[in-house]
């Protein structure tokens, strides 16, 4: 989840840290866990939006969870392909979207 913020003073360390190459923004990005039902589980620390969510899934241990949990499943968006690759039988990405 990308939650948009406001832009960090000129000359200020890490300005660019905040831009998210998704959205072209300043934003802050969030990993956000929930149920079938869409109730939140768990929400992980906030992170600049630059960061790549695969990074982030890195970081906080849910790559992991997976190792240790084999019967968990999960559904995640088009930033997780990386995951969805790694897991195939536990988590599931939607199809990658076609160049034309």
């Amino acid at each position: 989840m990308e939650t948009h913020v406001r832009r960090p003073h000129a000359g200020r360390p890490g300005r660019r840290a905040f831009v998210s190459g998704k959205r072209r923004q300043n934003t802050v990005k969030t990993t956000t866990i929930s149920d079938g039902q869409g109730r939140t589980l768990w929400s992980g620390t906030q992170r600049p939006g630059r960061l790549h969510d695969q990074t982030s899934v890195r970081i906080e241990g849910i790559a992991e969870q997976f190792h240790q949990h084999p019967g968990v499943r999960a559904e995640v968006d088009d930033g997780y392909h990386g995951l969805a690759n790694e897991f195939p039988d536990q988590v599931s990405a939607p199809p990658r979207k076609r160049r034309t």
